[in-house]
């Protein structure tokens, strides 16, 4: 009798728990901040990698009117602005574009391009759809790397 007590409270128990899930889950909001088929520049993204895919996500503080290396990416990249503003200039055409803190951003790839910061350090959230064993930057002109 006590055994069939003590699985009638686990299953209320375990029956509340799965009520409680589904009730917080049905609670949950997302803001979608970027789906994009071509970087900010305009330039349509193509099939990049035939090898392992590697994700790789980066916080990356610059501070105050600082100027990254000219660099290019060999693979899509988004970024969004928790604090402060960046331009990113073009190398080839010249463009630019700043986006503020709360906006998000789709990166060129195999553009020479770079971000300078505004009149405070910039943090930025970098995620990376790679690839397993390929670098997220590269450096042009013998410059240094962007990080």
């Amino acid at each position: 009798m006590k055994f069939r007590l003590f699985l009638a409270v686990v299953a209320a128990c375990s029956s509340f728990s799965v009520a409680e899930a589904e009730s917080s889950a049905s609670k949950a909001h997302a803001d979608h901040l970027l789906n994009a088929t071509h970087s900010w520049n305009g330039v349509s993204y193509t099939p990049y990698t035939t090898s392992q895919p590697e994700l790789s996500m980066i916080r990356l503080t610059i501070p105050a009117h600082t100027a990254l290396p000219w660099h290019t990416h060999p693979f899509p990249n988004a970024g969004y602005v928790l604090q402060g503003s960046l331009t990113i200039q073009d190398k080839e055409s010249g463009k630019s574009r700043t986006f503020h803190q709360g906006e998000a951003f789709a990166e060129s790839v195999n553009d020479v391009h770079r971000g300078v910061a505004g009149d405070e350090p910039t943090v930025l959230l970098l995620t990376y759809a790679g690839a397993e064993g390929q670098p997220t930057s590269i450096p042009v002109d013998k410059q240094n790397p962007e990080y």
